[in-house]
């Protein structure tokens, strides 16, 4: 394997079609697509400074390095990718991507980032940005920090637990979703989906989990949760708390601490399609 080391890297394209190449304490400075249709790269201690570095690669690895804000639509069409212990700065990082590995990664800037990808392993991974990881499928997401509305738009086949997400609308369009020992904090969350699972989870929303079709909640406490549950069917909750008010479910069995308000102001829905069950002594 060709070796290049300590080298300052301009111009457009400068290792473009690379093959099997370790890239050491590196600077991939002005020039864009540097990497372009590269294979078999091993990077490390290296920094990307420019636009669009790692474009139609694959079998390629990133540890301990930086992408900086102007590493734009940084990872594109890349297959088969590692990013470890990474700073990363840029937007839109990385779009229709296939075998994505990340850990102890930063997302500073994660405005549309993780587009229309597949196959995805996540671990102490921080994001902040909005629109994070949409239409994007087969995730599997441990230790996650996010803050950054509109996440996870129609995502399908995620497994996710122990994360801490400020997020509105998350979970919008889905299918296959199981969110595991997780806190989330964002209005209007998961409408529009199916085949969701929250398992003990702590949740706060405005008008959350509405318009949803095989919804799921085992042992989750909603805190500050109002107008909850609008046209859903087949709920399955287990709530341990107390919920401020729930609307127009369809059909299934709510279980809960208590129930402040309960609304039924739709004359097509049938009040008893779905149980209410209140465990507050």
């Amino acid at each position: 394997m060709n070796k290049i080391t300590e080298e300052r890297l301009i111009g457009e394209r400068a290792l473009f079609m690379a093959h099997d190449v370790e890239i050491n304490n590196c600077i991939f400075a002005d020039g864009e697509s540097p990497l372009k249709e590269s294979k078999g790269i091993k990077v490390s201690r290296s920094s990307f400074q420019w636009k669009y570095p790692l474009w139609y690669s694959r079998d390629i690895s990133v540890k301990n390095s930086t992408f900086f804000e102007m590493a734009r639509a940084g990872i594109w069409y890349t297959n088969n990718i590692t990013l470890e212990d990474i700073l990363y700065e840029a937007p839109k990082g990385f779009r229709r991507c296939q075998g994505i590995k990340l850990f102890k990664v930063n997302f500073i800037n994660a405005d549309e980032t993780l587009w229309s990808c597949a196959d995805i392993e996540m671990q102490d991974v921080t994001a902040k940005g909005n629109y994070f990881a949409m239409n994007s499928k087969n995730m599997k997401i441990d230790d996650f920090n996010l803050a950054g509305n509109y996440s996870f738009d129609g995502c399908e086949n995620i497994e996710m637990r122990n994360a801490k997400m400020i997020s509105r609308d998350a979970f919008w369009n889905c299918s296959n979703v199981v969110v595991r020992d997780s806190y989330i904090c964002g209005e209007y969350i998961g409408w529009n989906s199916q085949n969701i699972t929250f398992e003990n989870c702590t949740i706060e929303s405005n008008q959350g989990f509405c318009y949803m079709k095989n919804v799921t909640l085992k042992n989750c406490r909603l805190l500050n949760t109002d107008l909850a549950f609008e046209y859903v069917s087949q709920v399955d909750a287990e709530i341990t708390t107390k919920i401020v008010s729930i609307k127009n479910p369809i059909s299934g069995r709510i279980q809960a601490a208590g129930v402040e308000e309960l609304i039924f102001d739709d004359p097509a829905i049938d009040k008893n399609a779905t149980e209410i069950v209140l465990t507050e002594k």
